[in-house]
């Protein structure tokens, strides 16, 4: 018998709040009993749920776990402007010139995510 991921569950600073924040970024929701204030938030999205905890300490260092997101609906660039008009920020553009890479963006609370190009992208 195997196991299968439930959640992929993140330790912050304010659970509903970064919850809200993914949940616009992965066109996702959050789960009905979720409310400012509380200690852990869920976003659901058709892939994997995200589970926000939130923790005392703050981050310190680089995760040693992100996500890698693919637009589905839009180019990678175009991606990454609605993601930074979200509140998210540039950590380290890797974009080349000739249309390849990604890009690390931050979330609110400077949990680092990529932005890769979408399937059309590649495929062209």
């Amino acid at each position: 018998m195997t196991s299968s991921v439930r959640h992929v569950t993140i330790d912050c600073a304010d659970a509903y709040r970064l919850a809200v924040f993914w949940a616009e970024v992965l066109g996702g929701s959050l789960g009905e009993d979720d409310n400012p204030g509380d200690p852990e938030a869920l976003v659901k999205t058709p892939g994997v749920s995200l589970l926000f905890i939130q923790v005392p300490e703050g981050k310190t260092i680089k995760n040693r776990l992100h996500l890698d997101l693919q637009p589905q609906d839009r180019t990678r660039d175009e991606e990454v402007e609605r993601l930074l008009t979200l509140g998210a920020t540039m950590f380290g553009d890797h974009r080349r010139e000739d249309g390849t890479g990604w890009a690390t963006l931050a979330d609110i609370e400077g949990n680092e995510f990529c932005v890769e190009r979408s399937a059309a992208e590649r495929a062209g």
